[in-house]
């Protein structure tokens, strides 16, 4: 049977009845005479049964509790939208405040998630479970990593936090899911790479993989990043490679080794400033909004050489989990910092570099030296001299 409730801070009356597929759910009534909202929570859930006996599909339901509410309210109508359309519509909407980047991942999360629903995403946005979000989650943690499945869970607080806050929805599930806890042996599965290594993925790779290998090992930068690098960011009078991190806004300055000093004097910059400086993977990046495509790129150059085993999936699909591999693309920071260490250069310049975040640089200084951090890029060793290229450094 309907019942009423009220909830803390709020004047209106609150509906409780059974839902078509059996729980029990509450929306507001927007009434604040107990005797009208009473009427309409009874109607809420004639229309419920009504629908449970599949005499009204859920589509319909939702219109005829529209109709009640907006008879009630004098003329208010009742907020609905399909889970499909909302996530849909909200990722579409969050290209006016968002980076490209950040824009991709959201519609990805969205798609993946409408995806995971079924047949469930034709359901009302506010019938999202708890359980819907969780279901979503673990699959992800399945097929990719803790950090991976967090992420989206994530995303998804925001998505359905707009719900909720747009009144579609009586409250946010995502924010009720926990994340999880990060596997430490798959985080310490990843490993830098020796020189030798190096030296084999320089001599099997494209000429412009070649040169993204050594930008991200002299600079201990991320693929993303690499990518998205025009000859504008280059101050060829200094030297110096200066763009902002995507992933953390940081306003990066890093003095250019004498092999990446080198390999630019070889590189035909052409005519305009704003032309990449790795074209292919530029369009590459550009056209996936996101490094993915480019990641699976150098796996295969990895597998090439033998420093990784073909991708096998553990499913069907994009269910599929695949191995985690002990070097990656990232491994070149990992390769940069511990080159960096070995010759001697301090943890604070070290960081300062690669642009991890510290506390001791921000406790202590305002900025490292730029020779400083000149002379520690000058202590790695030359990864374009011919031993590098035949892949026999030690």
């Amino acid at each position: 049977m309907a019942s009423l409730t009220k909830k803390e801070r709020s004047p209106f009356w609150f509906a409780c009845y059974t839902s078509p597929d059996g729980r029990r759910t509450k929306r507001s009534t927007k009434q604040t005479d107990r005797r009208k909202a009473q009427a309409m929570a009874e109607q809420f859930e004639r229309a419920a049964k009504l629908a449970a006996q599949k005499r009204l599909g859920e589509a319909q339901a939702r219109r005829v509790l529209g109709d009640i509410y907006e008879t009630v309210s004098g003329g208010e109508r009742l907020l609905s939208s399909t889970a499909k359309d909302f996530l849909t519509g909200w990722a579409e909407s969050r290209k006016v405040d968002t980076s490209q980047r950040t824009h991709a991942a959201y519609a990805q999360v969205a798609r993946d998630f409408i995806e995971s629903l079924g047949a469930r995403a034709e359901m009302d946005i506010s019938q999202v479970s708890k359980a819907d979000v969780a279901k979503f989650r673990d699959s992800i943690a399945r097929r990719a990593s803790a950090a991976s499945a967090n992420k989206a869970v994530k995303f998804l607080r925001v998505a359905l936090g707009r719900a909720h806050k747009d009144g579609f929805s009586q409250d946010n599930p995502a924010a009720k899911v926990d994340v999880l806890k990060r596997d430490r042996e798959s985080r310490a599965a990843r490993r830098a790479f020796t020189l030798k290594e190096l030296g084999l993925l320089i001599n099997a790779a494209s000429d412009e993989w070649r040169r993204i290998i050594l930008f991200g090992l002299y600079t201990g930068q991320r693929l993303g990043d690499l990518c998205r690098l025009t000859w504008q960011n280059l101050d060829v009078e200094k030297n110096e490679l200066r763009f902002v991190t995507a992933k953390t806004g940081r306003n990066m300055v890093i003095p250019l080794a004498a092999s990446l000093v080198s390999l630019l004097a070889d590189m035909d910059g052409g005519d305009s400033a704003s032309a990449p400086l790795f074209p292919a993977a530029h369009d590459t990046f550009a056209k996936a909004g996101n490094a993915a495509p480019l990641s699976k790129q150098f796996h295969a150059l990895l597998v090439s050489v033998g420093l990784a085993p073909e991708w096998e999936n553990k499913g069907v699909g994009r269910n599929g989990a695949r191995e985690l591999n002990a070097v990656s693309f990232h491994s070149l920071r990992h390769t940069a910092t511990s080159l960096l260490k070995n010759a001697g250069v301090s943890e604070i310049v070290a960081r300062d570099i690669i642009g991890h975040n510290s506390e001791a640089v921000s406790r202590n200084y305002s900025h490292v030296d730029e020779d400083a951090k000149r002379r520690a890029l000058a202590a790695l060793p030359d990864l374009l001299s011919p031993q590098s290229r035949s892949g026999k450094l030690p």
